[in-house]
This record gives C-alpha cells, sequence and structure tokens, in this order.
C-alpha cells in the first residue's frame, strides 16, 4: 500500500535541484563544519535524497570544493569591479588598496569560514585545498598585473609573500572579532609590507 503521509518532493528542473542542493551544503557547513556534516542531512535540508544528490555531486568532497571554488569566484569578480570603478591614472596602490577592502568585506561577511584552513590544516577535503591552491596562484597573477614586473627573485618572493602577511593579519583580525576601526590600519601594514618587499612599487 502507498503511503499517504509522505510529503512530495518539489520538483525543480536540474539548475534549480543543484542550486538547492548547493545552498543546502552551504547552510549545514556553516552550521556544523565540514567533518560533522552528513550527507543525509544536506539531502534532507534539499528535500531529497540521497541517490539524486548523487545524481548532481560524486561526494561530499565535491559539494564542498564546489562552494569554496563559488566563494571565491565572487570575491575576485567583486575585486576586479572595484578596480574598474576607480578612474584611469590612479596608483598601483590605491588599486590594491581597493582589491585588499573587498578582501576585508569578504572575510567579516563568514568570519569562521574563513578561518577554518588557517585554524585547522588539512581539515578541508583535498579538492578544496586544491581550489585554495589555484586560487591563490590566481591571486598573485592579478598582484603581478597591477605591478610592472622587472622579474627576478625579490618580486617573485614579493608577491607571494604578501599574500602570506595578508592572511597573517587578517587572522588576527578576525581573532579580535573583526573591528571596523582597524581595517585602515590593517590595510595599511599589509601594503607596506609589500612596498618594504619590492623596494619599490615600480620593482
Amino acid at each position: 500500500m502507498t503511503r499517504q503521509d509522505r510529503k512530495p518532493r518539489q520538483r525543480l528542473d536540474p539548475s534549480e535541484r543543484r542550486e538547492s542542493l548547493l545552498s543546502a551544503a552551504a547552510s549545514e557547513f556553516r552550521e556544523h563544519g565540514y567533518a560533522d556534516t552528513a550527507v543525509s542531512a544536506i539531502a534532507a535540508r534539499a528535500d531529497a535524497s540521497e541517490a539524486l544528490l548523487y545524481r548532481y555531486f560524486t561526494s561530499k568532497d565535491q559539494l564542498y570544493a564546489e562552494l569554496v571554488r563559488r566563494a571565491i569566484d565572487e570575491l575576485l569578480a567583486r575585486q576586479a569591479d572595484a578596480v574598474r570603478a576607480l578612474p584611469d591614472g590612479v596608483p598601483v596602490r590605491d588599486r590594491l588598496r581597493a582589491t585588499t577592502l573587498v578582501y576585508l568585506d569578504h572575510i567579516a561577511g563568514r568570519p569562521a569560514a574563513w578561518a577554518i584552513p588557517f585554524r585547522r590544516p588539512g581539515g578541508e577535503p583535498p579538492a578544496a585545498a586544491a581550489v585554495r591552491a589555484e586560487a591563490r596562484r590566481e591571486y598573485v597573477e592579478r598582484l603581478r598585473g597591477l605591478l610592472s614586473s622587472r622579474g627576478g627573485f625579490r618580486h617573485e618572493f614579493a608577491l607571494w609573500g604578501y599574500f602570506g602577511f595578508l592572511d597573517a593579519a587578517c587572522l588576527h583580525w578576525v581573532d579580535e572579532g573583526c573591528p571596523e576601526d582597524a581595517r585602515w590600519s590593517l590595510i595599511d601594514a599589509a601594503l607596506g609590507a609589500l612596498e618594504g618587499a619590492l623596494g619599490d612599487w615600480d620593482a
């Protein structure tokens, strides 16, 4: 006999269903963390079966990595928009300040999630770590594009080291509760570190 008390699942087209699963996964990961989130809980939250979820995503790892990728793509797009909104001829320091402000907004909107890779190295699946590593290369290339590069080891170390300094400073900022009145001091410190590492903005 067919059960009559089971709530029928809402029919969604494939793109809507995929978005529904991603939204449910984001909520579950945010509330319980990656390790303590079950695929069954994600499926239930999206009003879907586990079998249906696996038609869209091969694993919990893939779901998590896709959410990481989306957050990074959103950040990069917002940073690009911030640079495009500046007048022509604005100095490099001001362009970099604009992208860093966007980064701080990004962090302040999700401080706990942003800090996970730093507080618990290895706490994310390898697929997510690979997404973050590729994003770091993209950050460096964008920074290289803002600067007049003459190459050399010093310049390369300065580019990569800048993001290490920035993230360490931002982690402390998160520990302090992301105080609004500390933003400019953080940015000035990061830009000063990059300028010192380069030797000159045109180096």
